[in-house]
């Protein structure tokens, strides 16, 4: 037996075999076109997501060397917030505009207007009004092409137009249909008093389950295409953010994941839906039963230092034969980040290179050294951006606290994972135990636990991840760090906020 995983990301899709016992048997990849027909607009053609995920579910198949009658059912995760709008006969209006898509603000300001303002609306949905959720989408859509949409029976979020794809049924499920902006994330259900304040009939939108329900069944025409056999159950699954933290076995209060890639996310799992009520983090459900997360999303975490390793070392990596991988200098960097003291000196980085999102949503904010004297060199300069980048995580985890959220231990992921030294800085700022784990697949593992939960492999989602995740190194916190950064990061925190119209009058 067999449970496959299948996840819509943004540059491709991800399939992902999972044996009975647990074991990852195969993945492969295949690749999406992104469009981008006007400066700050991305979408993509759904019917290149349903290509990909046929390609790589047969290649999946092939390098796990089983038969496609061996899977027993199938999970789905996707990017977040993406609108895909179809017409009665279920085929596809326009492109699907994306999570990154940025043309959406004047809706933004609609949706806080017809709430009754912010406040009420983090009151009704949990979050703010986002340029990336899909509510303001489904309005732009109303706004600027209103032929088309008088022709728009169903919209769906990316990982559930696959499902329609694989079942022929209209459904979604709690997390992802979280980040629409029209769930009452309190009560897992749809918000219909918003839905009506903003005119939209509610009748456009799916059922929600939870995600380890069954949703469906894959058609004879859909089994066919993917070599798998007709029948199969289709569970709910999850939004790539709470898909991933399945994957990595965040299912419990008390646990965190740190995932450390070009953006930088800190993901906690909670027992109720706290809300912070300045939206600086996101309250959603979780792919849990009466389980709630909240997350935070830097946007250039790992970016930052892979701006400074293009900057600093960009003659060795004009002259790096082809195929070989500059990522190979960051063990170079830590070292040389090992060398300068803590607390770089009173050196610090402001990691904002791309403007931020979580927790200061502003556009306009800057990459910053702050304290520069004769006395700091190349070192100090690496400690302080990788300390720059570790204090904005922590901003996030301070948040968490103060929202009544435990903190009991962290899961590292992505580049911040990799280095001792950063696991290590990552425990002492954040004054918790750091970790990692046996596996690295993230969203695409999470939905095929999903998957086996549903098909009753296991009785429940923590008891999969108990079973399959594993700790492997730890670090603790170190008292005499701890100490110190107690005392640095209210200097790091009241940086921003005294740039934040500096930042803004240097425009864009």
């Amino acid at each position: 037996m067999a449970f496959l995983g299948i996840d819509i990301g943004t540059s491709g899709t991800k399939v992902l075999l999972l044996s009975h016992d647990g074991q990852v048997l195969a993945t492969a990849e295949s690749p999406h076109e992104l469009l981008t027909p006007k400066p700050g607009w991305t979408e993509q053609d759904p019917e290149g997501w349903w290509t990909a995920v046929k390609t790589a579910t047969k290649a999946a198949i092939k390098a796990a060397k089983i038969k496609g009658s061996d899977v027993q059912a199938i999970g789905l995760s996707g990017q977040m917030h993406g609108s895909v709008f179809l017409n009665d006969a279920g085929k596809v209006l326009r492109p699907a505009l994306l999570w990154n898509d940025q043309r959406t603000a004047a809706q933004c300001a609609e949706i806080e207007e017809k709430a009754g303002g912010r406040a009420a609306l983090i009151d009704m949905v949990s979050n703010p009004a986002l340029t990336g959720f899909t509510a303001p989408k489904i309005l732009w859509f109303r706004e600027h092409e209103p032929k088309k949409f008088e022709k728009c029976k169903q919209v769906l979020l990316p990982k559930d137009y696959i499902r329609y794809r694989l079942t022929e049924e209209y459904c979604s499920e709690v997390s992802d249909a979280s980040g629409t902006l029209l769930l009452n994330v309190k009560t897992r259900s749809w918000h219909t008093d918003l839905i009506s304040r903003l005119g939209l009939d509610a009748e456009l939108l799916p059922p929600v389950v939870e995600s380890q329900d069954i949703t469906g069944e894959l058609t004879e025409e859909a089994a066919k295409l993917l070599g798998l056999k007709a029948g199969i159950p289709v569970v709910g699954g999850a939004g790539d953010q709470a898909a991933g933290a399945v994957g990595t076995g965040v299912v419990l209060p008390g646990l965190v994941s740190s995932s450390m890639g070009t953006s930088g996310v800190i993901f906690a799992t909670s027992s109720g839906p706290q809300t912070d009520p300045e939206g600086r983090v996101h309250t959603m459900c979780h792919a849990i039963p009466n389980t709630w997360c909240v997350f935070g999303c830097m946007l250039s975490a790992g970016g930052s230092l892979q701006w400074l390793r293009n900057t600093l070392y960009a003659k060795k990596i004009k002259k790096l034969k082809a195929g070989k991988d500059p990522g190979k200098l960051y063990p170079k960097m830590i070292e040389a980040a090992e060398k300068a003291p803590a607390g770089s000196e009173n050196l610090f980085f402001l990691p904002y290179l791309t403007g931020e999102r979580c927790p200061h949503p502003d556009p306009h904010a800057k990459g910053a050294f702050i304290g520069l004297t004769p006395r700091h060199g190349l070192n100090h300069m690496i400690r302080a951006t990788i300390e720059g980048i570790t204090f904005g995580m922590r901003e996030q985890i301070m948040i968490f606290r103060q929202m009544g959220i435990a903190v009991d231990q962290v899961r590292a992921q992505g580049g911040g994972a990799r280095s001792d030294f950063w696991r290590q800085l990552q425990a002492d700022m954040y004054g918790a135990p750091v970790v990692t784990i046996n596996v690295s697949e993230g969203a695409a593992l999470g939905v095929a636990i999903l998957a086996a939960v549903g098909a009753g492999a296991y009785g429940s989602v923590p008891e999969a991840c108990q079973a399959i995740i594993k700790v492997k190194e730890k670090s603790t916190p170190a008292q005499k760090a701890v100490a110190l950064y107690e005392k640095q990061y209210p200097k790091y925190a009241a940086l921003y906020p005294a740039l934040k119209n500096s930042f803004a009058a240097l425009g864009d």
